[in-house]
């Protein structure tokens, strides 16, 4: 996925998991990311700011 950066106002790790097919190959049929359920539970540590 390189060259393609997170927007303003999203989270970075949640943008790459979303569109780069390799963050998830490593998980089994119907197995969770543990890294995309902690965003889901606990929010996100870090969002890309908006311009003003």
């Amino acid at each position: 996925m390189p060259g393609r950066q997170t927007p303003p106002g999203q989270c970075p790790q949640c943008w790459q998991h979303a569109h780069d097919r390799n963050a998830h190959r490593h998980l089994g049929p119907r197995e969770d990311c543990p890294q995309c359920v902690d965003h889901m539970r606990n929010g996100h540590p870090h969002i890309v700011p908006k311009p003003r």
